[in-house]
This record gives C-alpha cells, sequence and structure tokens, in this order.
C-alpha cells in the first residue's frame, strides 16, 4: 500500500522548491528585504513560515501512521476472514461427515466422526460430547483432554438445567446442548481457554445441532428398521429377517466350530381357540407367546413368527441337547400359564421340532425343513410335545 498519494507527492515537490529557493542568492535578498518590512511594519514573516513547515512535516508523519494502522487493520481482517472460512470449511466438512455415518446405521460411526472432527473445530482445546439415552443415563461419545467422565457428566446436566447437588470441582468447561424438538440428545463442550470468539461459539453452536440431529436420525433409522423386520403382535423377528440371520449364523458356527440348533414349534389347535373365542383371542394368545420366549430364552437366542402360529428359534452356541431342554422349558411355560379372556381361561400348548445345524448345511431352507419335520412328527404323537430330528449329526 502507498504511503503517499499524488497530492502528497506534490506538496513534497513544492516544499523542496521552496527550500531550494530560500537558500538561493536571489530569494536572500528578498529574505532581507522581508526582515526590513518585519522590522517598519511589525510583522514576524519567518518564524510563521517555519511553523507551517514544522505542522506540515508533523501532518505528513501522522498521516504515514495512520496508513500504516490503516494496512494492519486491512491485513487483519484478512486473517480473521481466512480464518473463519477456514472454520467453516470444517464444519461443512463435519456435516458431509456425519451424513455419510448414517450409512452404517450405527450411533457408534457417529461417535468416529465426532472424534475426528471436533478437535478440529475446537483446536488446541480440550473437547467433549456427552449423549443421553432414553432412560436418562449419560454415556460419553467422544473427549479430548484431561477431564473425568463424572466432571463431563455434571457439566452437561447443569448446562440443560437438571438439578443436582454440586460434588467436587465445578467444571468451567463451555457446555453447546444438542437439543433437537425441544428434546436433549446430549451436550457438545469445550474447554474455555483460549477464549472463544463469537464466531467459534457460533461454529460450536452449529456443531452441536448437526451432531443432535445425527443422533436422532440414527435413532428414528434404527427404530424404522427395528419395527420394519419385527412382527408387531408378539415382537418377534418376522421370516425374512430370521432367515438372512440363520444363513449367517450358519457361516460363524462353520468358521468358528461351535453347535447351531434351530427349533421349530407351532400351537395346538389355535384354529379352535380363535373359532370358539374370536380372533382377537387368538391375537392375545400369540402376543402372550412372545412374552412367554422373551422372559424364558435368552437374549442371543433369535425369535421369529415363521408364519401364522409357527415360531422358528436360532439358538447360537448350543448342541441338539441343549436345545432340547430349551424346547422342553418352553413347552412347560406355555402349558403351565393360561390366557385369561373374559371369564374364561385359555389353556396354550405347543409341539416341538430340534434340528442341528451340520456343518454341510449350504441353504439354511435345509435345517428349517428338518426342524419342521421333527414338529410334524411331534404333532403325529398327540401334540404338546418334543421331537427331535432323526438321525442327528453333533457338531
Amino acid at each position: 500500500m502507498r504511503l503517499m498519494g499524488r497530492n502528497d507527492v506534490v506538496l513534497m515537490v513544492g516544499l523542496t522548491v521552496a527550500l531550494f529557493v530560500i537558500f538561493s542568492a536571489p530569494v536572500s535578498h528578498f529574505l532581507d528585504y522581508v526582515r526590513e518590512i518585519e522590522m517598519t511594519r511589525g510583522l514576524h514573516l519567518v518564524p510563521a513560515l517555519f511553523i507551517l513547515a514544522t505542522i506540515f512535516s508533523f501532518h505528513q508523519l501522522r498521516k504515514r501512521q495512520e496508513m500504516r494502522d490503516e494496512a494492519q487493520s486491512v491485513a487483519r481482517a484478512a486473517r480473521e476472514a481466512t480464518e473463519r472460512a477456514a472454520e467453516m470449511a470444517r464444519l461443512v466438512a463435519f456435516g458431509h461427515a456425519l451424513a455419510r455415518s448414517m450409512d452404517s446405521e450405527s450411533s457408534d460411526s457417529i461417535g468416529d466422526v465426532a472424534a475426528g472432527q471436533v478437535p478440529l473445530l475446537a483446536p488446541g482445546r480440550g473437547a467433549w460430547v456427552m449423549t443421553r439415552t432414553r432412560g436418562g443415563h449419560w454415556e460419553s461419545m467422544m473427549a479430548v483432554g484431561e477431564s473425568s467422565p463424572d466432571d463431563r457428566e455434571r457439566a452437561a446436566r447443569r448446562a440443560l438445567g437438571e438439578v443436582e447437588p454440586l460434588i467436587g470441582v465445578v467444571s468451567s468447561d463451555i457446555c453447546f446442548p444438542m437439543i433437537v424438538a425441544g428434546t436433549p440428545e446430549g451436550v457438545l463442550g469445550v474447554a474455555p481457554e483460549p477464549p472463544l470468539t463469537d464466531h467459534q461459539r457460533n461454529i460450536l453452536s452449529a456443531a452441536a445441532a448437526l451432531l443432535a440431529v445425527s443422533l436422532k436420525n440414527s435413532q428414528l433409522f434404527r427404530e424404522v428398521r427395528e419395527n420394519s423386520v419385527r412382527d408387531a403382535l408378539t415382537g418377534c423377528f418376522n421370516r425374512a429377517h430370521a432367515v438372512e440371520v440363520l444363513d449367517a449364523e450358519i457361516r460363524r458356527a462353520r468358521r468358528s466350530k461351535l453347535p447351531l440348533s434351530l427349533i421349530m414349534f407351532d400351537l395346538d389347535n389355535f384354529k379352535e381357540i380363535n373359532d370358539r373365542h374370536g380372533h382377537l383371542c387368538g391375537d392375545a394368545v400369540l402376543a402372550a407367546v412372545g412374552s412367554r420366549m422373551k422372559s424364558e430364552l435368552r437374549g442371543s437366542d433369535m425369535k421369529c413368527r415363521y408364519g401364522g402360529d409357527e415360531f422358528m428359534l436360532i439358538l447360537p452356541d448350543t448342541p441338539l441337547a441343549g436345545a432340547k431342554q430349551v424346547s422342553e422349558n418352553l413347552r412347560t411355560a406355555l402349558e403351565s400359564h393360561h390366557i385369561t379372556w373374559n371369564a374364561d381361561q385359555v389353556r396354550v400348548t405347543a409341539s416341538f421340532g430340534v434340528a442341528v445345524v451340520n456343518p454341510t448345511d449350504l441353504d439354511p431352507l435345509a435345517a428349517i425343513a428338518r426342524a419342521d419335520a421333527a414338529l410334524y412328527r411331534a404333532k403325529e404323537r398327540g401334540r404338546n410335545d418334543v421331537v427331535a430330528e432323526e438321525q442327528p449329526t453333533l457338531v
């Protein structure tokens, strides 16, 4: 940037010419004449000229300083603009990474994105993200810095206005609540040093909003997917999903050399229950069977409504003898718990067929067929029974 403009150059040239003229011989005579005028008229022309030259010099120095300050201000503004553009670029990259993480159908991938991107949005300072579960519990998604999980939880709860006794050292972290439609999903926190600018606060507030929306979308996605593969009446998985899971479990059992068993069962005389008590009673019976399976079986056991009143159970890491015992326990539980419908007690029994998956099984439908054949033999034997496949090959 130029320190002197065109007019300033003209003035400097004029001043130079004036000095040259002052020290020239003709002008010296003129100055002598001026002094005579000063003495005769009582004027002080030379001191006035000196004062004007001095003031002009100070004016030029001051103007140069102002131009330097302006140049520094412009440079500082340019640096700030560059930093803001970089922060916005990081925020956009954060949003894109969160969008891509939704393809994995897992909130853990959102945590990976947060762990990689949040420190870039808050460089040179500690940062953390705490999420709140439906049960009101707090979980740490990511953390950079020395703060403890308890300190982070207390800071997050205070940020959401939750009442709690202040125990221990009060955290000074700056918190940004992650809220969607009035529901808190968690809190993003950063260390207070170095001090945050207003623009950095806006960036972190936007990041907290992006995280909140991503967590909510992930939760809704899981719920939709869960509902799409579950039977609403019994809470069991549907047939198509169960066959996919069985195929995956067969491959896993083949690699791990661990046993895998399959149970097919259906309710005895279910049509008579519908005919006598109505279909609403039949629905109540099916729902009760789903609830009974949930209470009797392990969480790792796959429970499936195969169709109508027929169910399929996939038992990982379970040999044939164990599957027979599971079937007997469930048969006894169903038989001993009657369903109350209006003034009647509806008795429910079931017939079970058990098969073990062989290492040579490539098609899950082959194992299902063997368990189904054992189920029909249990019905032929009088129902309310457990029958294993003929000549099973133990794994």
